[in-house]
């Protein structure tokens, strides 16, 4: 039996990490994935996680787990499958490295991922923006902090991971006109910003504590913003803004709508797909193409080009069969 913390410590550690090169944003999914499971696994076979081994991970326990994410704790089936990728990760590392698992392995990676329904994106009107922007409160510090944030998120079209981990360092030669971005899949690239966009981030970094911490965003102790601190307050504005905006009650608005908003925003400028997806730091068109679904003026086009088939109404006429039709002309001159 092989001991399963050694290996999963190297793989989160050394191989993510320095063989691979991945972002800390994949390491901490991926360590948040093994947490559950891990937990999951103890709380079934009567372990202490410690004392697990790898081949207690089992195709079985690995499908009970799947399954209890979408039952018990009610994730999504991308979320599901999104766990099954960090656990198909890690066996795709113990191949080489733990040979008396290496069936278990091929097994484990060669479970499917679950289809999941291409739902329609969510997002913002241009009205609906403005009055989200606009709800922070100016006169306080953590209102200056909200609206500099919210202002970023949406003109940079940022991933909640983008815009938490920015630091004063990724404004070239400290100037707020362009912001340096590292994406996902360690894809970076380089964002002009709206003035307005500037003018409420110098409002910021004016404000902001002196701290020996470097992100730009803290939270009111002087630590990073994380995630669900910035979607906490994402949800106190939306609720401020909903008084002048009464159609943000019927939307489900999260840091990710925002980035959303900004592609619909920017395809209904440019009527460019490749820009959108230039702007956003997607690596492929395919990711960008949602937002074509969702946008009704694309359809719209399509229509202008086209004109109504010119097909004249009439009546059925069933085909007429010669015998039928001789019965048909007996009857009438009987």
């Amino acid at each position: 039996m092989t001991a399963l913390a050694p290996h999963l410590s190297a793989f989160l550690r050394d191989h993510l990490r320095r063989e691979r090169n991945v972002s800390h944003h994949t390491i901490a999914a991926y360590a948040t994935s093994f947490a559950l499971l891990v937990r999951f696994a103890a709380t079934r076979l009567k372990h202490r996680p410690s004392d697990l081994t790898i081949e207690e991970l089992d195709l079985d326990l690995i499908v009970a787990f799947l399954e209890h994410t979408e039952t018990e704790r009610g994730n999504s089936a991308r979320t599901r499958n999104s766990r099954l990728a960090a656990i198909r990760a890690f066996f795709r590392y113990t191949e080489y490295r733990v040979p008396a698992c290496l069936d278990l392995a091929l097994r484990v990676r060669s479970l499917p991922s679950k289809r999941t329904d291409l739902t329609l994106i969510d997002y913002l009107t241009r009205d609906e923006i403005v009055a989200v922007l606009d709800a922070p409160d100016p006169r306080s510090r953590l209102g200056i902090r909200d609206r500099a944030m919210l202002h970023l998120a949406y003109a940079g079209g940022l991933r909640a991971a983008e815009l938490l981990s920015l630091q004063l360092q990724d404004f070239p030669e400290r100037s707020l006109a362009t912001v340096h971005i590292m994406g996902k899949g360690r894809r970076e690239r380089i964002l002009p910003l709206w003035r307005e966009t500037q003018v409420a981030l110098r409002s910021w970094l004016t404000a902001r504590p002196t701290c020996q911490t470097t992100e730009i965003f803290l939270n009111s102790n002087g630590q990073p913003m994380t995630r669900d601190g910035f979607a906490f307050r994402l949800a106190k504005h939306v609720a401020t803004a909903a008084q002048k905006q009464p159609s943000l009650l019927t939307k489900r608005v999260t840091p990710h709508v925002l980035r959303h908003s900004c592609a619909m925003h920017t395809l209904a400028a440019t009527g460019d797909i490749r820009k959108v997806a230039l702007w956003l730091g997607h690596a492929s068109l395919q990711s960008t193409e949602a937002y074509l679904r969702a946008d009704p003026e694309e359809k719209l086009q399509i229509l202008a080009v086209h004109s109504t088939p010119g097909v004249k109404p009439g009546r059925f006429k069933p085909p007429t069969d010669p015998l039928v039709a001789m019965l048909d002309d007996a009857r009438k001159r009987a």
